[in-house]
């Protein structure tokens, strides 16, 4: 394979690319599929209608890809904010409910954790429709129900 990976070969577009996905995987854990050189964390998922691979990138190439560097730089910055948010998340001012139940307001949602029989479990309510979301599984702990409810409430903003 030559140095520029898929850039140099034939058949494979180098533009009109549409990112269809995005994953953090925490640490630099795989290469680039288009250049082949760069280890990347943050993978943009390049789909094309004449090319029948979806190709996991990084953000250089995935920014010329679709001819939107400022794009594919937003998606890793956005990324980066919500793991940095994420990880401060346990160390939020948790109000305690009457009952004894964690709880807190935030970015219009009413989130509170509570303990079951075998595990946590928690709620979430938007509170511009009261709407209420009940936790899907049981947590082994507090801090993992809560953070739980952090990822329920950023799934929740992007179905708004």
């Amino acid at each position: 394979m030559s140095s520029f990976g898929k850039w140099s070969q034939q058949g494979v577009p180098q533009k009109g690319w549409t990112c269809i996905g995005f994953e953090d995987l925490g640490e630099p854990a795989t290469q680039c599929e288009m250049c082949e050189s760069q280890d990347i964390r943050y993978v943009h998922q390049m789909q094309h209608p004449d090319y029948p691979h979806i190709l996991e990138c990084g953000c250089v190439c995935a920014g010329k890809m679709e001819e939107d560097y400022a794009a594919a730089s937003k998606r890793e910055s956005d990324s980066k904010n919500l793991a940095q948010r994420r990880g401060r998340w346990l160390t939020r001012k948790w109000k305690v409910s009457q009952n004894g139940n964690h709880y807190l307001k935030t970015d219009g949602f009413h989130i509170v954790v509570f303990p079951r029989d075998i595990g946590w479990s928690g709620t979430i309510t938007r509170l511009s429709t009261d709407v209420t979301t009940q936790a899907r599984r049981l947590y082994d702990t507090q801090d993992k129900a809560k953070l739980g409810a952090f990822d329920g409430m950023i799934w929740l903003k992007a179905t708004e």
